[in-house]
């Protein structure tokens, strides 16, 4: 079964839209992990069970998008080699990037583990919500393997145009994690604990599905010698991947400061910015979707060497964002009270409190989620670009905006300056990142030029003299 889509040739706005649709879906089922988790304990064990799975969102974060920065960073030099048409340095692309996913894996989950207490306690997290915290955040520590071959499997698919297979994955993935939360928490009584085994069994049925996709592909037919590794490919791939997971990281290392600070606050405000933290994953998957999508586009035809639809496709992923983002802030303007709502239930004990906190910072997320996706298309552009450097350099703005509203504002303002973290980092993040992607275009034009011109040749080892390649 062949999925993959080109995406040098056909009109960009259909392709980036259908590309980026599947994954938007995907994307929801992969976020409603959390939040049916968030819902099943909020409403069947309490409050304190509640804030303590809130209690530990900057710190799973931490890991997932660590995770979820290398395999879409590792899976950008798939993509530009598939664009060129380059069938052997493609395979090898694949090959490096599940070798670096093993070995990052592995490191990823004894460290994390290692330092899920001291990290806990670095947040202040309350004491009524420590115990609980840290059962919810080492189950899912272990599994971060599981949470790589994922994200690493969908990421080569998209790669090649196939945002299908990890949709129908986690549209699986997602009933059966609804599932095990009832059995697991409500028949079996495992408490925090059974909604995280729920989480990691899902998202492994989500991987196998991809990897009988990727098996039965003849695109990933791979040689033993793919898999000999290749200091000049890892050395690529490492240059793409780990300064997305930088970026990542320290965007996360942002929020785990900011954490703290709520931490402080009691575990009522920690109880209602969680029900806020799991609406704003569900708001931001739709950015992230099309981020991916622009990614993929822009990857493939900068291998290609157009250009022009470049540009084109930056024109439709605007359109696109701009319309979701600004649809989904409207509905929360109108809806968000109901929404939040879901999370506690009404007769529960400080359950007024805890969602007058939920909407109130719900309300000032949804103003700025514009900003949101606007970064997000520039950052994927400058992605498929191979710019590295700039989505890193990000999440450093991420970094100061967050920790200035939750340092400086709160001081001003009080509990409320918590609310703007995340819009004004998004807001300086976009800013920053639309300036650098017109810089890296022009840059990357003119040198495309000039290599035509014959004066010099730029790509990597593989990829050169493959623009009108195509695989057979």
């Amino acid at each position: 079964m062949d999925r993959s889509t080109n995406m040098t040739a056909g009109h960009p706005f259909r392709l980036i839209l259908a590309f980026a649709f599947p994954l938007i879906l995907t994307n929801i089922g992969q976020q409603m992990y959390s939040v049916v988790d968030a819902i099943i304990v909020g409403r069947g064990i309490g409050v304190e069970a509640f804030a303590a799975l809130g209690a530990t969102d900057w710190c799973y974060w931490l890991d997932l998008w660590v995770v979820q920065g290398l395999a879409q960073g590792f899976g950008i030099l798939a993509a530009q080699t598939f664009g060129a048409g380059d069938r052997k340095a493609f395979r090898r692309a694949v090959a490096m990037a599940v070798i670096l996913c093993v070995v990052f894996g592995t490191v990823m989950t004894v460290g994390f583990s290692a330092g899920a207490i001291p990290l806990l306690r670095l947040l202040n997290t309350p004491k009524q919500i420590f115990g609980g915290a840290y059962t919810y955040l080492s189950t899912m520590y272990l599994g971060t393997l599981i949470l790589f071959a994922y994200n690493m499997s969908a990421a080569l698919l998209r790669a090649v145009g196939d945002g299908k297979s990890p949709l129908i994955a986690m549209a699986v993935a997602g009933v059966l994690n609804i599932v095990l939360d009832i059995v697991f928490v409500m028949g079996f009584h495992l408490g925090i604990r059974g909604a995280a085994c729920a989480s990691l069994l899902a998202q492994l049925a989500a991987f196998i599905y991809c990897f009988a996709i990727i098996r039965r592909s003849s695109v990933f037919v791979l040689k033993r010698e793919d898999w000999r590794p290749e200091a000049a490919v890892i050395k690529e791939q490492c240059r793409l991947g780990i300064p997305m997971a930088m970026q990542a990281f320290i965007t996360v290392l942002g929020g785990v400061i900011a954490q703290s600070v709520v931490n402080s606050y009691g575990y009522i405000i920690v109880a209602g910015c969680t029900a806020t933290n799991k609406l704003h994953n569900l708001m931001d998957c739709s950015a992230s979707a099309v981020e991916s999508a622009d990614a993929t586009f822009v990857g493939q035809n900068y291998g290609a060497g157009r250009f022009d639809r470049i540009r084109e496709g930056l024109r439709s992923s605007i359109g696109i964002s701009l319309a979701i983002g600004t649809a989904i802030m409207l509905f929360m303007f109108v809806f968000g009270r109901q929404v939040v709502g879901l999370f506690i239930s009404s007769g529960a004990e400080n359950a007024a409190g805890v969602l007058e906190v939920a909407f109130r910072y719900l309300f000032i997320m949804a103003a700025f989620l514009p900003s949101a996706y606007l970064m997000h298309v520039y950052r994927g552009s400058l992605q498929g670009l191979g710019n590295s450097f700039a989505p890193m350099a990000s999440g450093g703005v991420e970094f100061a905006a967050r920790v200035g509203s939750a340092v400086l504002l709160t001081r001003a303002i009080g509990e409320t300056g918590i609310f703007f973290m995340d819009g004004l980092a998004w807001f300086g993040a976009w800013i920053f990142l639309m300036v650098c992607y017109y810089l890296t275009f022009r840059k990357a034009s003119d040198e495309r030029f000039r290599e035509k011109q014959g004066l010099y040749e730029s790509r990597p080892e593989g990829m050169n003299n493959t623009m009108e390649k195509g695989f057979d």
